[in-house]
C-alpha cells in the first residue's frame, strides 16, 4: 500500500499540475467578500455554469485517482484508508478548484446507500459514474403531509412485472433540477400493526416521462429547493434499494448520513461564521461588552463541542460501525447554533440587518438569517430529532 508521504505527494503534484493555489483569506474588516449565505442564490444559468465546472473538475480528479480515495475498487476507488480522504481534502483546500456542492447529496446520502443496499449491477451502474461527477443525484423523501414524518409518506408504487409505477409528489428537493437520478422513497403496501413496514426505496430516472420538476422560491430569494410530481412514472426492479417492503431500513442509512453530512460540516458549511461574528463586534465597537462577549463565547463552545461529536462519530464509522440514532444532536447542534448566531446577529445590527446600507459585513448577513429556519427544517425538523434523540438515545418513554 502506498504511504502517507507518498500519497501526499502524488497529491501535491496532481493539484499543482491542474489548479492555482488560494490566496491567503484577508482578516482585514472590509475586504474580501463578506457573502455569509448558506443558501444559494443563483438563476438557472449560474447553476449551469457551476455544474458543468464541478464536472469537469470531478472527472480531472477521480481519473487521477483521488475521486474516492477509500472506496472500494470494484466501483472506482482505490481502497485506501479514509485518513487518505482527509490528507487529500487538507490539500485541496489550498487550491483554487470548483465547488463539489452540487455532489453532495449523492455522495454524501446516495451512494452510500446504494453501496449498502443495491444489487451489484446498480453498484456497478452508478458508483463509478457518481463519484467522477458523471451522474448527479437528489434525495426524494418529503411530502406535503409527510415531511420528517417518514412513515406518513403517500407516494405509491404498484408492481407491472418487472417494472413499478410510481405516482405521488416530493418537495424540499434540494438540486432536483440538476439532478439525473433521486433516491425516492414510496409506499408499496400498507400494515395495520405498524406503519414503517410497506416502504419500499427505488432509484429514478429524474428525465423519465412523467416526471416534473417545479422550482421552489425562497425567501433568501433563491430557488435551490424543489417540488417533483411523478406520474405513471415506470422504474425497473433492478434498481430497488433493498428488499420490498423493507425500505424503512434502508431510509435509516440515507438518513444517518444525512445528518452527519449536515451536522458533520460545521457551522455555516465551513464558512468561518465565528470568526466572522467576532470580527462583527469588533467592527461594532462592542467586542469588550460582557453581554455581547458571552453569547460570542456560547456560540465557540458550542461549536467546538460538535466538532468534537463529529470525530467520535467518524471514528466510530472507521471501525466499521454503522451511523446511529446520536447523529440527530450533531444536526441539532448545528441548528440551535445557528439560531445563538441569529439571535446575536439581530442585537448587533439591528436596522442595518434589514436595511441594505451599503456598508460591508453588516447587510450581508441577513441571508444567513433567513437561511436558518430553512435549516431547522431540512435534514429532520428540531422536534422529531429531539425525539429521536429521547427515545434511541437516552432511552426515554414515548410522549
Amino acid at each position: 500500500m502506498i504511504t502517507k508521504d507518498e500519497f501526499r505527494a502524488e497529491a501535491t503534484a496532481f493539484l499543482e499540475a491542474n489548479a492555482e493555489r488560494r490566496g491567503k483569506v484577508s482578516d482585514v474588516w472590509g475586504q474580501g467578500s463578506d457573502e455569509v449565505a448558506l443558501l444559494p442564490e443563483r438563476t438557472p444559468e449560474e447553476d449551469a455554469v457551476i455544474l458543468a465546472e464541478a464536472k469537469a473538475w470531478r472527472g480531472k480528479v477521480f481519473d487521477a485517482g483521488f475521486g474516492w480515495i477509500s472506496g472500494p475498487e470494484a466501483y472506482g476507488g482505490r481502497a485506501l484508508p479514509r485518513e487518505y480522504e482527509r490528507i487529500w481534502q487538507s490539500l485541496e483546500n489550498d487550491y483554487d478548484v470548483p465547488s463539489i456542492g452540487p455532489f453532495g447529496i449523492g455522495l454524501g446520502m446516495v451512494a452510500p446507500t446504494i453501496l449498502a443496499h443495491a444489487i451489484e449491477d446498480t453498484r456497478r451502474q452508478y458508483l463509478a459514474p457518481m463519484y467522477r461527477g458523471d451522474v448527479v443525484a437528489c434525495q426524494l423523501f418529503s411530502e406535503p403531509v409527510a415531511g420528517s414524518d417518514l412513515a406518513g409518506i403517500q407516494t405509491k408504487a404498484i408492481r407491472d412485472g418487472d417494472e413499478w409505477i410510481l405516482n405521488g409528489q416530493k418537495v424540499w428537493t434540494s438540486g432536483a433540477h440538476y439532478s439525473d437520478i433521486g433516491e425516492i422513497i414510496t409506499r408499496t403496501s400498507t400494515y395495520p400493526d405498524s406503519r414503517h413496514r410497506g416502504l419500499t426505496m427505488f432509484l429514478v430516472d429524474m428525465r423519465a416521462p412523467g416526471v416534473e420538476v417545479r422550482p421552489l422560491r425562497q425567501m433568501t430569494g433563491g430557488a435551490s429547493f424543489n417540488e417533483v410530481f411523478f406520474t405513471d412514472v415506470r422504474v425497473p426492479d433492478e434498481i430497488r434499494l433493498g428488499d420490498v417492503d423493507q425500505g424503512w431500513t434502508v431510509a435509516l442509512t440515507t438518513l444517518m448520513n444525512e445528518r452527519m453530512a449536515i451536522g458533520g460540516g460545521g457551522v455555516g458549511g465551513g464558512l468561518n461564521l465565528a470568526g466572522r461574528l467576532q470580527a462583527l463586534a469588533r467592527h461594532m465597537g462592542v467586542a469588550d461588552d460582557p453581554n455581547v462577549r458571552q453569547q460570542l463565547a456560547d456560540v465557540i463552545i458550542r461549536h467546538s463541542v460538535s466538532r468534537y461529536t463529529t470525530l467520535r462519530a467518524m471514528a466510530k464509522m472507521r471501525a466499521g460501525q454503522l451511523p446511529g440514532p446520536e447523529l440527530s444532536t450533531l444536526k441539532l447542534a448545528l441548528t440551535n447554533n445557528m439560531q445563538k448566531m441569529s439571535e446575536l446577529l439581530t442585537s448587533l445590527l439591528g436596522p442595518r440587518l434589514i436595511a441594505d446600507t451599503d456598508e460591508w459585513g453588516t447587510y450581508a448577513w441577513s441571508a444567513f438569517v433567513l437561511s436558518v429556519p430553512g435549516m431547522r427544517v431540512a435534514g429532520g425538523t428540531d422536534e422529531v430529532l429531539r425525539n429521536i434523540v429521547g427515545e434511541r438515545v437516552l432511552g426515554l418513554p414515548k410522549g
